[in-house]
């Protein structure tokens, strides 16, 4: 029996640290999207999640033009190591903007979610049962997907219950004095509004031109979606979290009372534990630093457990 139990540890250490040797991973092109499907090595059918990136021009690892945290790469990987397929993508304007997706003042929130839908329809018969995995702006995305077409479940990792423009001012007022956030709030008011502010206040640099496509983001309201679904859903949610607040998470369980909740206490917005703010800084371009075992866990075994698909 001691062997048996050592014999676990280490396939479980090994699976940890080299999750790679577990899976296959192919570079593939839907549309005008590149993305890259990984799957576990000798697993026939397995469930598959759609990884969705946060804010910005994040690539399919979960990388920006400044921060690198690679985080939809390390879940990739993690789930991957327990038997999980996963496509992760690179968002519009990753990697630049394509002539494929039009003018970028063009661009709508919207479109974000035909994106994420194309892939549904493109991972659709092939796997097991489909999962959206929805990581912080990404979790909008989600929910407004799980809405327009048929999903087995529904993850949501940091994500938020405000409009993104509510949620910015939020997150603003902690950073700006009273003095420079007065007009900032006006100008993001006046956009969710549908006005153009020109010029718009130095703390808020978005230029005219930009200011529709950022409005039909800053007025999409999570909550009367996630209301319509039905499918089986997950809210996680972590403590060290600076740019989502737990009344988030609370505000979000309050629209599917049936959904499973997690409240870690060490984990910040990037999905890993630190212990400072120092920490919590480095973080964002720390592509080496482990996920939080208990999120991957959580995350992993909402995705295979029995139940409805």
């Amino acid at each position: 029996m001691r062997f048996v139990v050592i014999r676990c540890a280490l396939i479980l250490a090994l699976a940890v640290l080299a999750p790679t040797a577990f899976a296959d991973e192919s570079a593939v092109r839907i549309g005008a999207l590149d993305a890259v499907l990984t799957t576990p090595a000798g697993v026939e059918r397995p469930p598959v999640a759609l990884l969705i990136a946060g804010s910005g021009s994040t690539d399919r690892d979960g990388n920006g033009p400044q921060l690198k945290p690679a985080t939809l790469k390390k879940l990739a990987e993690q789930l991957a190591a327990r038997g999980i397929a996963s496509l992760r993508y690179d968002k519009r304007g990753a990697r630049g903007w394509k002539a494929e997706f039009g003018r970028p003042e063009d661009f709508r929130f919207k479109d974000y979610v035909d994106d994420a839908a194309s892939l549904v329809d493109f991972l659709r018969g092939k796997f097991a049962r489909i999962v959206l995995v929805g990581h912080s702006e990404g979790g909008l995305v989600a929910i407004l997907t799980a809405r327009r077409t048929p999903v087995d479940r529904l993850v949501l990792l940091t994500a938020s219950a405000r409009r993104q423009g509510d949620l910015l001012k939020a997150q603003l007022e902690k950073k700006l004095p009273a003095t420079k956030m007065e007009p900032v709030a006006k100008a993001i008011d006046a956009i969710m509004a549908g006005q153009v502010v020109d010029p718009p206040p130095p703390e808020l640099p978005v230029a005219p031109s930009m200011q529709p496509s950022i409005g039909s983001a800053f007025n999409e309201d999570p909550i009367d979606p996630l209301k319509q679904l039905t499918m089986p859903i997950l809210i996680v949610g972590g403590a060290r979290d600076h740019q989502i607040a737990r009344l988030d998470m609370v505000a979000l369980a309050a629209a599917a009372p049936a959904a499973k909740t997690l409240w870690l206490p060490d984990m910040n917005h990037v999905l890993v534990d630190v212990s400072s703010e120092d920490e919590n800084i480095a973080s964002y371009n720390d592509p080496d630093r482990p996920l939080d075992p208990d999120m991957i866990e959580a995350v992993a075994g909402f995705i295979t457990a029995a139940g409805p698909r």
